[in-house]
């Protein structure tokens, strides 16, 4: 049943796509990041709804006479620069047949990215793209918190199958990233029900990340936890709030949860923390080696590590953005990939400085801080997990450079609005002083 209802929403709203690219934008957000056909059984479980969207998107965004925009902005630059270095460094794959299919997987997400930053015009596109993030992740959270609160935590949560956010270190960060959005949407929604609605999704949410039994998933949410607090104007209720909270979440877990945590202070005797330190002093071996391109996608198997790994038989992913790129692109794809990030972050910094958190710039200023939350989740967590390409950070990305764009181009135009008034203003004052009371003058 629920194959069908979604072939017939989603063929439904493609065909919208093609009057009004923004939509498709959204629809495109919800089916990359939520991946809703991976939780169906039937045909809608393979079929391409995502490429669908995204021709429909793109024929608008060519046909249409929709506001768009150049999305040039430093962060957006970087982002080309690293996807132009990932296409130069391909020929230079150690794996050209593994490599093509992760490039080209990412070139397809990160143009629809390009897309999206080209669309979003509008106070009110950032926040219903906004709304499709918190939709897409906390639909999830929910569903991962009433399930670790039901089975006592005996159970990992996991993500959809086939997905960025499949595994259960996976689906922990994602959640963990969108929580500070719901936040965000708290603070400048004023409907009660919704904000009512928002405060279960952020407690079940934060459930759902720690029944996943991720630990680099439970240090980036301290690391946010107390991020959050500090951008928070409501310090002292959400500081109680928090402390309120935090016991009742753990107390939730069985004691395999704490013995699992308890092994972030001796990793040394943990197999799994040890085999990510081989993965990632291999990725640094093969940079060392490589130091131009990497050694491309696909480089995580028998042949790199037994050149390149102190334990040429532990064979493990990256799990971590930072070693993935670095192994992946070499030293200038790192460069580039951190380049980017600090841009995105000075851009969400340049918003808050230029803004206040009450009147008419609130909304983009608790969004900046918000999203800086996140981003400190992301960087926290993501140097534990193989997410270097995963769509949600690059969203955000997207979501603070139009922010910026469209204050800039609210104050130009309220600068244009407020000169020449004021220009006829003073006419109009000079030519009274200079003539004198007029009187009217009655005609024949």
């Amino acid at each position: 049943m629920r194959d069908y209802a979604l072939l017939l929403f989603t063929m439904g709203a493609i065909p919208y796509a093609l009057f009004h690219p923004i939509y498709g934008v959204y629809l495109w957000t919800w089916l990359s990041v939520m991946n809703p056909h991976r939780l169906t059984w039937d045909i809608a479980y393979n079929l391409p709804f995502a490429m669908f969207t995204a021709l429909a998107t793109i024929t608008g965004l060519l046909l249409t006479k929709e506001p768009r925009r150049w999305p040039v902005a430093p962060p957006t630059i970087a982002l080309g620069l690293f996807l132009v270095w990932m296409t130069l460094g391909y020929p230079f794959s150690f794996f050209p047949g593994e490599s093509y299919d992760m490039w080209n997987r990412v070139m397809k997400i990160q143009l629809m990215t390009f897309v999206a930053a080209a669309l979003i015009a509008e106070r009110e596109h950032v926040k219903r793209l906004v709304w499709v993030l918190v939709i897409s992740l906390g639909f999830y959270g929910v569903k991962g918190g009433l399930f670790t609160i039901r089975t006592g935590g005996a159970h990992k949560v996991w993500g959809p199958d086939g997905t960025f956010i499949e595994g259960n270190n996976e689906i922990a960060l994602a959640i963990i990233i969108i929580i500070p959005l719901m936040w965000y949407l708290f603070e400048v929604t004023r409907t009660r029900w919704i904000r009512l609605g928002l405060v279960a999704a952020m407690a079940l949410s934060a459930i759902a990340a720690i029944g996943s039994y991720s630990r680099g998933a439970f240090v980036a949410m301290a690391a946010m936890c107390l991020s959050i607090w500090w951008y928070s104007k409501r310090k002292a209720v959400l500081g109680l709030a928090l402390f309120a909270f935090v016991p009742v979440a753990l107390a939730i877990m069985p004691s395999i949860w704490e013995q699992r945590m308890a092994t972030i202070s001796n990793y040394e005797e943990d197999g799994s923390a040890m085999g990510r330190i081989n993965a990632w002093r291999m990725a640094w071996n093969l940079a060392l080696d490589n130091p131009l391109f990497g050694g491309g996608f696909g480089i995580y198997n028998p042949a790199t590590f037994g050149q390149y790994a102190p334990i040429p038989t532990d064979i493990h992913a990256a799990h971590s953005i930072y070693f993935q790129v670095l192994g992946e692109h070499g030293f200038v794809g790192f460069f580039l990939y951190m380049i980017m990030w600090w841009l995105t972050w000075r851009t969400a910094v340049w918003i808050r400085k230029n803004t206040k958190a009450e009147g008419d710039g609130a909304w983009a200023y608790h969004f900046a801080a918000m999203s800086q939350v996140s981003l400190l989740g992301f960087f926290v967590g993501g140097a534990f997990l193989s997410l270097a390409y995963f769509d949600l950070p690059y969203y955000i990305m997207v979501l603070l450079v139009a922010t910026k764009w469209i204050l800039e181009r609210e104050r130009k135009a309220s600068r244009n609005a407020v000169s020449p008034g004021t220009a006829s203003t003073a006419s109009a004052a000079g030519n009274v002083v200079g003539a004198g009371p007029r009187t009217p003058v009655h005609g024949a």
